[in-house]
C-alpha cells in the first residue's frame, strides 16, 4: 500500500508540472494567468502565443497523463485499476497544480493522454468528434464537453469497460464537463471566446465565480 501511494503521489507531480505557465514565462516572459483567458492550458497558449507554443504544450500535457499510466500503473499489479488511478492522479495534478498556487487548466490534454494509454480506440472516435465540432463551431468548449461525454460511450462500446472502469471513465468525464461550467454559462449567454473556421477568438472576462487561473 506504501508503495501504491508513492507511485500516486508521483503522478500527480507529474501531472501538476504547470507546461503551458513556464512555456509563457520562459519564451515571453509573460504570466499567463493574467493573460488571455487566464487559464494554464494549450488553447489559452494559442490565444496568446500561438500554435508555435500551443502544440507542444498541448503533447507534453497529454504526455502528463500518459506517461504515469504506462510507466508506474504495472508497479502495483495486485490493484488491477492501478494505471487508471495514476491517470487520474495526473489529471488532478494539472487541473490543481502544487507549483502555481493549485490552480491549471481544464485537464483535456492530459486526459487524453490517460485514454490514449488505457483506451486508443474510444480517444481515436474522441479526437475525430473533437475535431470536428471545434472546424464546425469554433468553440472548443462545445468540442471538449460533447467529447468529454462521448468517452464513456466510446470505451464501453470499443474498449468493453465495464464495472468499476466504467464508473472510473463516467466520472472523469464528468469531471472534465465540470470544469467547463463558466464556458457553458458564457455559451448560454453568447458571450464564449470563439475561434477558428468562422472567426479568431473573442476573449470575455473571466467569470467572477472563478478565479483567476482557472477560468478558460
Amino acid at each position: 500500500m506504501t508503495s501504491a501511494i508513492g507511485w500516486l503521489v508521483l503522478s500527480y507531480f507529474i501531472g501538476s508540472i504547470p507546461t503551458s505557465f513556464v512555456a509563457a514565462r520562459v519564451f515571453k516572459g509573460i504570466d499567463l494567468r493574467q493573460q488571455g483567458s487566464r487559464n494554464l492550458g494549450a488553447t489559452n497558449v494559442y490565444r496568446v502565443l500561438g500554435w508555435k507554443y500551443a502544440i507542444p504544450v498541448g503533447l507534453f500535457d497529454a504526455a502528463k497523463g500518459a506517461v504515469p499510466v504506462w510507466l508506474f500503473g504495472p508497479r502495483v499489479p495486485e490493484i488491477a485499476l492501478f494505471p487508471l488511478y495514476c491517470g487520474l492522479a495526473a489529471v488532478i495534478g494539472h487541473v490543481f497544480s502544487v507549483f502555481v498556487g493549485f490552480k491549471g487548466g481544464k485537464g483535456v490534454a492530459t486526459a487524453s493522454g490517460v485514454v490514449l494509454a488505457i483506451a486508443p480506440w474510444a480517444l481515436l472516435v474522441v479526437l475525430v468528434v473533437w475535431a470536428a465540432l471545434v472546424w464546425l463551431t469554433g468553440y472548443v468548449s462545445v468540442a471538449s464537453v460533447v467529447s468529454a461525454a462521448l468517452f464513456p460511450l466510446a470505451a464501453y462500446f470499443l474498449e468493453g469497460a465495464r464495472g468499476p472502469t466504467l464508473a472510473i471513465d463516467i466520472a472523469l468525464a464528468a469531471f472534465i464537463i465540470w470544469k467547463h461550467r463558466v464556458n457553458l454559462r458564457r455559451l448560454a449567454a453568447g458571450t464564449e471566446n470563439r475561434f477558428g473556421r468562422h472567426g479568431t477568438s473573442q476573449m470575455t472576462t473571466p467569470d467572477s465565480s472563478e478565479p483567476a487561473g482557472r477560468s478558460s
